[in-house]
């Protein structure tokens, strides 16, 4: 494995130069943590020893395969061991220098972003990183940029105690009793606020220490929900912020007696259903922004939000991977119900933002999903519908009631939608469809035979 990285022609020439600053910083660190994303954006990785971390930026550092081949128990969901399957062997973790960082909350500790690859040097087939990449990659074929900020919602309750007995180990395990740290329903009142400034200064401290470009922290609508917005960025960098700023809040929080959860739609008492809103544009090589017209959108930008609404059915399971997160699409709940669009009109799936700076926000996503797939499947469907001219149809004045498509009411449709999905299977490959879907079948299926406390209460004294 000795140098793996120049054996395969790995890095490229700024990531080549970057990695002697990170080698540099390394040896002033305990450790550093080797980390990358799974298909449900969650966080794994290795941590290693400063001594032994600076070569491996090089040589790479080996992980079990069946790391993305698991659902969100931890259950794998293929058959690893039988004729075909992977037998649980290695693949490699490939850091990306340039996303080197001190954790403010841990400064003995480094965190490096990977890429994954298999031991001969060719890319993971079921990397969602690659799968941005190549993504990015045919926006630059056109001479185009993409270019994205972050506004979402979580919520954040006080923990009351950890883990009780053994019973409680499990996969997965009972969710953790937690304290209500208001009442909700005073949207972006300043005593609310203040309640909750002590926690939120210590948020922004490390969230500023990693160098996110924060915009803002506010109290939402919901009873112990917030929303953090971050500044636009460009290319890998919108994806990899998100994937480092939820990890980060829910490292910061948990070590203050916080839990901060990025579930849609939590099971308490009048919990507001949580949203991630997608701000996106495309600019040129020069910076310029192709979306906006003095009088309006532009050809490309109606084009674009054409091939968002054609294909919001199938790109929900990217945007919304989750079971719980279909019950945020409620009629008359500042989330979208319809596919339709609408010029400054929060109820509309996307949004569009006017000039000074022309973009499009798209607020069918949930807090959970993979960054890197939602952002992949925005420019997937933008760039076809550049690709057939698509009409995106007249702005929607009542988008609650319009005489548009639903979007999906279960992850069950839109996994269905996507598996017939010829513009998907083209951009990520059938082989990455395949295996995503199969994932969350297998999140379905066991959600399908679990009983339900709904169940319990409609059912067991009635019959």
């Amino acid at each position: 494995m000795t140098d793996f990285v120049a054996r395969h022609g790995l890095w490229t020439q700024d990531q080549q130069h970057a990695a002697a600053d990170v080698v540099a910083q390394i040896e002033k660190l305990g450790v550093v943590r080797f980390a990358f994303a799974d298909a449900h954006g969650v966080v794994h990785g290795k941590t290693l020893i400063a001594a032994e971390a600076a070569d491996a930026l090089r040589s790479g550092v080996t992980c079990t395969a069946t790391m993305v081949l698991k659902d969100l128990s931890g259950r794998t969901a293929f058959p690893i061991f039988r004729r075909g399957g992977d037998g649980a062997g290695d693949m490699v973790m490939v850091a990306d220098p340039a996303t080197f960082r001190v954790l403010p909350w841990a400064p003995h500790s480094g965190w490096i972003l990977c890429d994954l690859y298999r031991t001969d040097g060719t890319p993971h087939p079921y990397s969602s990183r690659a799968v941005m990449r190549r993504m990015l990659d045919r926006l630059a074929e056109r001479g185009f940029v993409w270019r994205a900020g972050v506004e979402v919602e979580f919520h954040l309750l006080k923990l009351a105690d950890g883990i009780a007995d053994a019973d409680a180990i499990a996969m997965p395990g009972p969710p953790p009793q937690v304290v209500p740290l208001n009442h909700g329903y005073q949207y972006l009142t300043e005593l609310r606020y203040d309640a909750v400034d002590p926690l939120l200064e210590i948020l922004r401290a490390n969230l500023q220490g990693l160098g996110l470009p924060l915009r803002s922290m506010e109290v939402e609508f919901g009873p112990n929900q917030l929303e953090v917005t971050f500044g636009a960025t460009t290319g890998m960098q919108p994806a990899d912020l998100m994937l480092l700023f939820r990890s980060a809040t829910k490292q910061v929080c948990a070590r203050a007696g916080y839990l901060a959860s990025f579930m849609c739609r939590p099971q308490l008492p009048h919990a507001a259903s949580s949203g991630w809103h997608l701000h996106h544009s495309i600019e040129d090589t020069a910076g310029r922004n192709l979306f906006v017209r003095p009088d309006g959108l532009s050809p490309l930008a109606q084009a674009w939000m054409g091939g968002l609404l054609r294909h919001a059915i199938a790109a929900a399971a990217f945007s919304t991977p989750t079971i719980n997160g279909y019950k945020r699409y409620r009629a008359r709940s500042m989330a979208p119900d319809h596919i339709v669009w609408a010029y400054d009109n929060r109820a509309a799936m996307v949004r569009v933002v006017g000039n000074p700076a022309t973009h499009l926000e798209n607020r069918v996503g949930e807090p959970g999903a993979n960054p890197y797939l939602y952002m992949a499947s925005q420019i997937a469907a933008g760039l076809d519908g550049v690709a057939t001219d698509c009409d995106p149809g007249p702005s929607a004045d009542a988008p609650y009631s319009a005489d548009a498509a639903m979007l999906p009411r279960s992850l069950i449709e839109a996994i269905a939608a996507l598996r017939d999905n010829a513009c998907f299977r083209a951009a990520f490959g059938d082989a990455f469809v395949d295996y995503f879907i199969k994932l969350k079948e297998f999140e379905i299926g066991r959600f399908l035979t679990d009983v339900t406390d709904w169940e319990q209460r409609e059912y067991f004294a009635l019959l």
